[in-house]
């Protein structure tokens, strides 16, 4: 039996890695470089620390004039207003705003100042984007509106290199960005889906569940990521855009489903909504389903 072809690249702030498995492993080298450029090449595009991105650019631009964007890149963004109305708003790349008041842009976070949230909720929501099909630009409705991709980016990512591996005709690979998005290509070599084992958020000798990933994908989200204490509560990273506040309601959460930019996506969301939002995820997200630690 051949060894599996392994590659790994460090983008998005985190480590992707990238296992394959195929009889020719110069050829599956070669794909998996491929595929690890595309997710390097969206990393320069979607990031908000990239002052020369695209993303950056929308940003800094797109108050004061309409700003042209790649097809992808636009229909990615729609894809975002979707999916925040699908979320009743608890999904939110406008979420920026926020994310700088509570120092979470580039920092490891403080305690927001209340007018300080205030003024970020009044740019905070994808009723603030204008988009224009007929020339993909896109326009914001007023100064200090903000895109953030952080809770869509690396799905999206993988998205991309999963259709370049199977275009290249690979049948068996396991691709994940920094743990918190998997996607399982097909199945392992006997046949036997990949199975993945979801981290308890506060015991580590625990896990919330074992899932199996074939053609599917994983996507976990969590307080603890990135958060700071105050008075004895933990305030974590993910903002609920509809209060301005850090979510409270879950610990931790996990989405499994066929698309990773969807369970990227969900995963921030169901967070957000802590248990409520399974019945949520179950009625209007079909094929998806989701998981929560309280």
């Amino acid at each position: 039996m051949n060894q599996p072809t392994t590659l790994s690249l460090n983008a998005m702030a985190t480590r992707f890695e990238l296992v394959l498995h195929g009889d020719d492993p110069a050829r599956l080298n070669s794909i998996g470089e491929e595929a690890l450029r595309e997710i390097e090449r969206l990393d320069a595009q979607l990031s908000i620390y990239r002052p020369d991105s695209d993303l950056c650019l929308i940003n800094a631009l797109s108050a004061s004039e309409p700003v042209k964007t790649d097809p992808r890149l636009f229909r990615l963004l729609q894809r975002c207003t979707q999916l925040s109305e699908l979320t009743d708003n608890a999904f939110d790349i406008t979420i920026a705003p926020l994310m700088h008041a509570w120092g979470f842009l580039g920092e490891s976070g403080r305690m927001a100042n209340p007018e300080d949230i205030r003024q970020a909720m009044e740019v905070t929501g994808m009723q603030h984007v204008r988009f224009n099909d007929g020339d993909f630009t896109i326009t914001f409705d007023s100064k200090g509106v903000m895109l953030d991709l952080g809770a869509i980016g690396k799905g999206y990512a993988i998205e991309k290199a999963v259709e370049i591996l199977r275009e290249q005709g690979v049948t068996s690979a396991l691709l994940h960005g920094g743990t918190s998005t998997i996607y399982g290509l097909g199945a392992q070599l006997d046949g036997t889906p990949w199975e993945i084992a979801i981290k308890h958020p506060t015991d580590t000798d625990k896990h919330l569940d074992v899932v199996e990933l074939c053609d599917s994908a994983l996507s976990v989200s969590a307080v603890h990521g990135k958060s700071f204490k105050q008075n004895g509560i933990e305030y974590g990273h993910v903002i609920d855009p509809r209060t301005g506040q850090p979510t409270q309601d879950a610990l931790s959460a996990a989405v499994i489903g066929p698309c990773p930019t969807e369970t990227d996506a969900l995963s921030t969301a169901l967070l957000v909504l802590g248990k409520p939002g399974l019945s949520l995820l179950e009625t209007r997200f079909p094929g998806y389903h989701g998981i929560t630690a309280p």
